[in-house]
């Protein structure tokens, strides 16, 4: 059995995030996905407008997800010796070194690949920042 770890803070759910986590899911047998606590999305700059249970409670219930869990606060590492993914994908617009994350694995024992998942080819809303961006512009408009 193959296990593929999707992570990703998923506030505000878009065609984008579909696509990653149904790309995800073709490369394996099980799809765990790992929703960002807020604090960690809020070190990383992100306020999300749900909380991270409710953000586990929507992604738990996409058709290709397996298994939704909250990340630990702090170490990333941490969830993944726990769940030992086979591999770890990533967005295409996720900031993270896929060969450092290779090397972390492997000093924890594992011989997990990580994959860059292609951008969704969407005309409109590639990013939860997009959607943001154009609900302040609806919301302006209005006042």
């Amino acid at each position: 059995m193959t296990r593929v770890m999707a992570t990703g803070v998923f506030d505000i759910l878009h065609m984008g995030h579909i696509h990653y986590l149904n790309e995800s899911k073709k490369l394996g047998d099980e799809l765990l996905v790992v929703v960002a606590r807020d604090t960690t999305a809020q070190r990383n700059g992100k306020a999300p407008l749900f909380d991270e249970e409710s953000r586990l409670a929507i992604v738990s219930q996409i058709k290709s997800v397996d298994r939704a869990i909250l990340g630990h606060e702090g170490d990333i590492f941490r969830t993944v010796s726990e769940n030992e993914p086979d591999i770890i994908t990533l967005g295409y617009d996720q900031h993270f070194d896929a060969a450092r994350i290779e090397e972390k694995c492997r000093e924890l024992g594992l011989n997990t690949k990580v994959i860059r998942i292609t951008k969704f080819d969407g005309k409109r809303f590639q990013s939860s920042s997009e959607v943001r961006q154009k609900l302040y512009e609806l919301i302006e408009g209005q006042i």
